[in-house]
């Protein structure tokens, strides 16, 4: 049985691409799959906080040596990690927004992405200082884009900080095994954005089918 973390970061309602697909991903994944679990969490519409001082502090020291104040800076983090953690596979709904990722999405990133929790600094003569401590798991990425053109050789691929960027954050902890589903053309509408939608729905059920 599978733990699946289901993460959606439009700020959109019902008008949002990638929290379509998610939730036609999660569908179709639990009839598959019907014993797996699945823990959704919409920071689209439900933020994190942005790091910040008392955060900084209290992810650097030592847990027995915070006060309050910093046990508190740091426990939705603690939270949000243990969460991230005691998943097997992911399922992420993150629009392209202005080349990169929404920055609900980065600030949930800094929140998880931590020294001792999900990557060890290890300092060595070899200069390879960090290690990963995610391992052995699965995600996938469901993407919308207002244009299209920014795979790889596209006329946009060198505007395109999305994609790679999820790569190396991720990739940085441990995940290493990620697959993107991308629904375009959504500032074009009609036939192209039609299309697309069609082309990421049939990914899906090919993905799920596995």
């Amino acid at each position: 049985m599978a733990r699946l973390l289901h993460i959606d970061a439009s700020p959109r309602g019902e008008r949002s691409h990638s929290r379509r697909m998610t939730q036609e991903f999660i569908e179709q994944w639990k009839q598959q799959h019907p014993h797996d679990t699945v823990t959704y969490r919409d920071i689209g519409h439900h933020p994190v906080p942005h790091v910040d001082e008392p955060w900084i502090a209290a992810a650097f020291m030592p847990p027995d040596q915070h006060t309050p104040e910093l046990r508190e800076a740091i426990h939705l983090s603690n939270l949000l990690v243990d969460e991230f953690l005691a998943a097997d596979v992911y399922i992420f709904g993150v629009p392209m927004y202005n080349f990169s990722v929404p920055s609900g999405f980065k600030a949930y990133i800094d929140q998880i992405v931590r020294v001792g929790r999900t990557v060890a600094f290890e300092p060595s003569e070899s200069g390879n200082a960090f290690r990963p401590l995610v391992l052995g798991k699965k995600m996938f990425v469901i993407e919308a884009r207002g244009d299209s053109g920014f795979q790889p050789g596209g006329r946009y691929e060198q505007m395109n900080h999305h994609d790679p960027y999820l790569v190396t954050v991720f990739g940085f902890i441990g995940i290493t095994d990620i697959t993107f589903i991308h629904v375009e053309n959504d500032e074009y509408g009609g036939q192209k954005l039609a299309e697309s939608i069609a082309k990421a729905q049939a990914q899906i059920a090919s993905l799920v089918a596995v």
